[in-house]
């Protein structure tokens, strides 16, 4: 009499007195990851253990990382565009003040990675 696994196409091997399934994980496509979704998988990985097994194994991992990369790209540039824009950080601050606009060129985008982190990354 077959199992249901063997009726499925499945076969076992034989390792002493136990027959074991012969399981495989098919392999995911290969999808480049940014920052946020490298440190999303971190995230992942420390605090969410089962979550990221799970797509680990259903072979959907690197597709959720690549997503969460991009929604919090669009969102990081979205909002250093409108913080830059609020605090009239231009080109013609560039020009005149190089060494102001480095300044809070550089503050607007650590608020912005903040943001992200703290809405997007680490939820």
């Amino acid at each position: 009499m077959k199992s249901i696994y063997e009726k499925a196409g499945g076969t076992y091997t034989r390792q002493g007195d136990y027959e074991l399934p012969n399981l495989k994980v098919s392999p995911e496509k290969e999808i480049e990851i940014g920052v946020w979704g490298q440190r999303y998988r971190r995230y992942l990985k420390q605090y969410h253990k089962i979550r990221y097994y799970n797509l680990l194994t259903s072979g959907t991992l690197n597709g959720h990382l690549a997503e969460v990369d991009q929604q919090a790209e669009r969102i990081f540039q979205l909002l250093v565009s409108v913080l830059s824009k609020q605090e009239n950080v231009t080109e013609r601050l560039k020009v005149n003040r190089p060494m102001e606009w480095v300044q809070k060129t550089n503050s607007i985008r650590n608020r912005a990675v903040e943001i992200v982190n703290n809405e997007w990354i680490y939820i």
